[in-house]
């Protein structure tokens, strides 16, 4: 029970940020509770580095570097700018943020779009004088949304794609998720519209042509994208024709960091400037969660409910509470084998896609791209959504969620 009275800390911590005098981030809060189980021998040092995965700690560096490059150079707010100019109100922005980022997040993966988008989002809180929380609500919960309707949209969907039997992942999940994921979109609007009513401000939105300050960086930011892309349409081949290569997502973001690495004269501060408190943040997760795990709880409570853990509700109910204890990717991974031994549809599959990954909404605690976002806010603009913030529109938005993924997955 140990473990789980520190994470039950942690989880205060986070909500509250403050203990005394001192205020605490986020990582600072799971770092604590990392090594809280660590001197208490709730998990050895072995196990704990064992637990840490290398595979998405790599992956947020190599995207990192882009992304500071990108941010660096001028290049992401002259991008933002082109793309934006046609927002003539907040409503449009809002709109077009939310499906910009949810469509792109379904083909670039939404911690990739987490990284790249904060630093939009400020810049554009900053330029309009608008509410910045707003601003990184629709990010938080268009990324999240938008990566359910494709397989290689979040880690957790291209688990599902690769060991959950489906034929043809693609065309499964945008036959069964790509309806219910736009009108999760357009519902989003409509709920951010009523918790930041003031925020909707009626008048213009004068777009200024933002300049590149390093032309020189950002060309190689620009190499660096479009390797991004290309590997990411090989990953999508590699997926399709079946081929059993260990193409992982690390290494897309390693190849494509290089060009940045290895001729950029800014290297060095490009590395020294990336967020590495996120970096920390995940390896201490890791350690936390493996110890809560390790310790049984949860795996004893479900066996003692007796739920039918194969029904459509049950999926989407168990993914979303256990996702915000044990992280989305474990919570696959490890619900999959009971899927296929119960010989598990493909409706249910896409079932635990949703779930798992709709999960991010509920809870700031609930995809890691949200903590990409708000550790970004705070580091970069000293802009957050507190743990309470973050859950009074995530709360009602999820369950609105589930409820459109229930009705359409029902239906099919």
């Amino acid at each position: 029970m140990v473990p789980i009275i520190i994470l039950a800390i942690v989880f205060l911590l986070i909500a509250v940020r403050q203990i005394g005098s001192v205020k605490l981030q986020i990582w600072q809060a799971m770092l604590l509770g990392a090594v809280a189980v660590l001197i208490s021998g709730q998990i050895t040092p072995a196990a704990a580095l064992r637990a840490i995965n290398l595979d998405v700690i790599l992956f947020l560096f190599g995207m990192f570097v882009i992304g500071q490059a990108l941010e660096e150079s001028g290049y992401l707010a002259h991008l933002s700018s082109r793309f934006l100019q046609k927002a003539k109100t907040t409503d449009q922005l809002i709109l077009y943020l939310l499906f910009g980022f949810g469509l792109a997040s379904a083909f670039l993966m939404n911690d990739t779009l987490a990284i790249i988008g904060t630093p939009i989002v400020l810049h554009l809180a900053k330029k309009h004088h608008l509410s910045a929380k707003l601003l990184l609500h629709a990010l938080a919960f268009a990324v999240t949304i938008g990566s359910v309707m494709s397989p290689i949209g979040n880690p957790q969907n291209l688990l599902i794609a690769i060991h959950g039997r489906l034929p043809d992942p693609f065309s499964t999940f945008l036959k069964y998720l790509l309806a219910p994921t736009l009108l999760n979109l357009a519902l989003t609007y409509l709920l951010l519209k009523v918790f930041y009513r003031a925020e909707f401000k009626p008048g213009p939105l004068a777009h200024v042509p933002e300049a590149i300050h390093d032309p020189a960086l950002a060309r190689l930011a620009r190499i660096s994208m479009l390797l991004v892309g290309i590997l990411i349409l090989a990953k999508m081949a590699t997926v399709m024709l079946g081929m059993k290569l260990d193409f992982r997502l690390t290494y897309i973001a390693l190849i494509s960091a290089l060009p940045l690495i290895l001729f950029s004269p800014r290297r060095l501060a490009l590395i020294k400037n990336i967020d590495w408190s996120t970096l920390v943040f995940f390896a201490a997760m890791f350690v936390l969660m493996q110890s809560v795990w390790g310790s049984g709880f949860f795996q004893s409570t479900l066996a003692a409910l007796h739920l039918r853990l194969t029904s459509i509700v049950m999926i989407l109910v168990v993914s979303v509470v256990l996702s915000q204890f044990i992280s989305n990717v474990p919570l696959v991974a490890l619900y999959l084998p009971v899927l296929l031994s119960a010989g598990a549809s493909t409706r249910e599959m896409v079932d635990l896609a949703a779930g798992s990954t709709i999960a991010g909404n509920l809870l700031i605690l609930g995809a890691a791209s949200n903590v990409i976002i708000i550790q970004n806010a705070e580091s970069k603009a000293r802009q957050t959504l507190t743990f309470l913030e973050f859950a009074k529109v995530g709360i009602p938005l999820t369950i609105l969620n589930l409820a459109v993924y229930w009705l359409f997955l029902v239906i099919q």
